[in-house]
């Protein structure tokens, strides 16, 4: 993976790669389909303000991991039909749905992630959810303000 380095005036050096665009930049290569999960899933929703020390990605590739300075990127394999298909942010949502299980998704939830999302992001969320498991499904029916779709 190549990057040119960006240059902050501000910092007046040289910034790290961005884990993401290199995480992208890996499943273009290998021709995989990526999905940030875990706590890389709520943290890019914003449902967490932590850092995360690892950044993890579901992937139809398979397990893998990287390491550049202080920085650590997780590959997990998942079946094809988890994230092939879907579009970016529904994977996304679903993901941070599963990290933060059933019993820990709250109205406030809900509501930042309603807020956080596009008309047109929830259309695609609740047409591509469908395979998704029953409470996950529920939920962005729930966030997207949707009826289910047959």
């Amino acid at each position: 993976v190549y990057e040119k380095p960006k240059y902050s005036k501000l910092l007046d050096e040289y910034v790290a790669a961005d884990p993401e665009a290199v995480a992208n930049a890996l499943a273009r290569s290998y021709h995989w389909t990526i999905a940030p999960c875990g706590n890389t899933a709520l943290n890019l929703l914003g449902l967490s303000t932590q850092v995360t020390a690892v950044w993890s990605y579901i992937s139809d590739g398979p397990y893998k991991t990287y390491e550049w300075n202080s920085t650590k990127l997780e590959f997990k394999h998942r079946t094809n039909k988890e994230i092939t298909g879907l579009s970016y942010m529904t994977s996304l949502v679903i993901q941070a749905l599963k990290t933060l299980g059933r019993s820990n998704v709250t109205p406030e939830v809900i509501q930042m992630l309603s807020e956080k999302l596009t008309a047109k992001d929830k259309q695609a969320c609740l047409k591509e959810a469908t395979e998704s498991t029953d409470w996950v499904y529920d939920t962005i029916r729930q966030i997207c303000g949707g009826e289910k779709v047959q």
